[in-house]
Order: C-alpha cells, then sequence, then structure tokens
C-alpha cells in the first residue's frame, strides 16, 4: 500500500487560485482607495489616479529587462571551466 503523498499548502492549485483572488481583491481595494483620499504629491505625475500601482509594476517590470539584460551580458559557456580538470 503506497502512502499519500500530500502536497504543501503553497503548491496545491486551490491554494494558489486563492491566493490569486485574495491579492487581487487586495489590489483593487487599493487603487479604489485612491479615490478617496487625497494625497499630497510631490510632482505632478504623482497626483494621477493610480500612481503607485502602475509605478510598481513598472518598476518590477524594468527590474526584470534589466535583470534579462544583465544575465546574457555576465553568462559564461557551459565549457568555461572544463580547462581546469586535469
Amino acid at each position: 500500500m503506497a502512502a499519500q503523498e500530500t502536497k504543501h499548502w503553497l503548491v496545491r492549485p486551490r491554494t494558489i487560485r486563492l491566493l490569486w483572488i485574495g491579492f487581487s481583491v487586495v489590489l483593487a481595494a487599493l487603487v479604489l482607495a485612491d479615490t478617496f483620499v487625497h494625497g499630497h504629491p510631490s510632482f505632478g505625475l504623482e497626483g494621477t489616479f493610480g500612481f503607485y500601482a502602475w509605478y510598481g509594476l513598472a518598476t518590477c517590470v524594468a527590474m526584470v529587462i534589466v535583470a534579462k539584460l544583465l544575465g546574457m551580458w555576465l553568462k559564461r559557456p557551459d565549457t568555461h571551466y572544463d580547462d581546469d580538470i586535469d
């Protein structure tokens, strides 16, 4: 009789779906709260609707692109350490 393998709760499909739904609801609530809270922007663009949401997304995308470019620049060939083996 094989033991039933249980997955960690964070890798179960139902949990992942619930986390996506929960985080989406929180994000939507925070963006909607921007309509009711009067901010004191330091510069003009900061006063736009949902600034922190789209600025955070744009920054995250930029970091991923820079990391990919840095990885291509720093990449070594698969045989880089083969010369050291005697």
